[in-house]
């Protein structure tokens, strides 16, 4: 089972438990009708990879959920 942590680190991002925090408050989604992937903070390979995780309902897509929940919040 992957864990946000598990998550950031996959995304290249990091992954401290207060750099995650940074990032989920500094990205919030103002726009509730944006698909997560679609933000305009990712790369081009984050994107393909959260895109790809929902789509297949990959082992990822739970915590990529989980993600997109926060973002909202």
């Amino acid at each position: 089972m992957h864990t946000m942590l598990t998550l950031f680190e996959q995304l290249g991002l990091p992954s401290r438990e207060a750099d995650i925090e940074n990032f989920i408050a500094q990205h919030k989604l103002q726009n509730n009708n944006i698909h997560l992937a679609q933000a305009d903070f990712w790369s081009t390979a984050q994107r393909a990879f959260l895109e790809e995780s929902l789509e297949e309902d990959s082992v990822w897509a739970e915590v990529v959920d989980q993600l997109d929940v926060l973002l909202r919040v």
